[in-house]
């Protein structure tokens, strides 16, 4: 289903409660990291469109209460919060997933993913490497997963130091990752020391110098402001990380059938205008184009990405081998694989 498609139902939805006055006999709590505006963040649009299609296609006996930007803690304490049954769901980084599911970190192997149209075929919850993924993450977890996808796009470096245009340029950068030990492991083998921090702390850690730059997608580096904090942009496309929508399998369960089938569905219409939405945030003039009127941007070239590419890779995948053993490479090949088949669609 389009974006366009699936936003028309969630207005329509939306007008369609107007006035009522039902008092909902469920609560479904939603929290995620990012602004609740949908014109502003991936996740922000797929709590939007959930609750509308939830609340009006349950005639308002399932209420749906969002939590955007983080207030109801940290990524890896809300997750905690979700499988003890404290609050019923939430759309999480890799960051704070990965203290709960470690294995998500094969999707960190540099350069792996050619372009964006790959990424949004492996990605997701019913392709083969998704149910996989899935399979294995709700067996460790308990917890359900309702939708798998990219976190806003390709990451992309920012720093206050110099523009980024070859492995050289990183050398000594103080840069910010999330507490992911791939991450870490991709700064370091650049050369780089990795700055591993908790979202809420990335903008002051930048705008006070614990931090010389950090990586994210376009439309997360724009919404976050970091333009205010960072002089130079650096597309390098180097990575590409899933965002995993969850909920308390207890409680999912205990919902009648009917109920389920309409979670499901909304999750689905709901994330795929979160995908539409990142894209159409990197190309308008909240993305890219309005970071390139504040920031010096650069382009890494193939050639430089090669390189990129030949010091990282090796250094993330034999970190996975370590880590993780037998299982992690198992996993991480069965991705590539998938990525492989994808790129010959």
């Amino acid at each position: 289903m389009s974006f366009l498609r699936s936003t028309a139902i969630a207005l329509t939805a939306a007008v369609a409660l107007t006035g009522q006055a039902l008092a909902a006999d469920i609560t479904i709590r939603l929290a995620h990291l990012n602004p609740e505006d949908p014109t502003q963040s991936h996740s922000g649009a797929m709590a939007a469109v959930f609750k509308s299609l939830v609340e009006a296609n349950s005639n308002g006996a399932i209420e749906v209460q969002l939590f955007p930007n983080g207030q109801l803690g940290k990524d890896n304490e809300v997750i905690d919060q979700v499988r003890t049954g404290v609050v019923e769901s939430t759309i999480s980084s890799s960051g704070g997933l990965a203290q709960h599911y470690p294995l998500v970190g094969v999707f960190d192997i540099p350069f792996a993913f050619p372009n964006i149209g790959v990424a949004t075929r492996v990605i997701d919850k019913d392709s083969e490497f998704g149910k996989k993924f899935v399979a294995d993450l709700e067996s460790k977890t308990e917890l359900k997963v309702l939708g798998l996808l990219d976190s806003g796009g390709f990451f992309a470096f920012t720093n206050s130091k110099a523009p980024i245009t070859s492995v050289e340029d990183m050398e000594g950068l103080k840069i910010r990752t999330m507490t992911l030990p791939t991450h870490e492991a991709i700064i370091s083998s650049l050369g780089g020391k990795p700055t591993p921090l908790p979202w809420a702390e990335v903008y002051t850690a930048l705008q006070t110098g614990v931090a010389d730059g950090q990586m994210n997608p376009v439309p997360i580096i724009a919404f976050a402001k970091f333009d205010e904090v960072q002089k130079y942009l650096s597309i390098t496309n180097h990575v590409i990380t899933p965002y995993v929508w969850t909920i308390n399998s207890d409680f999912y369960d205990g919902l009648a059938p009917e109920y389920q089938t309409l979670i499901n569905w909304a999750a689905e219409v709901a994330t795929d205008a979160g995908r539409s939405a990142s894209r159409v945030i990197e190309a308008s003039d909240k993305g890219l184009p309005a970071l390139a009127a504040k920031m010096e941007v650069n382009v890494v070239t193939p050639e430089e990405q090669a390189k990129f590419a030949e010091a990282a890779q090796p250094a993330v995948r034999a970190l996975i081998e370590e880590q993780y053993g037998a299982e992690g490479i198992e996993m991480l090949d069965a991705l590539l694989g998938s990525i492989e088949k994808q790129n010959n669609f």
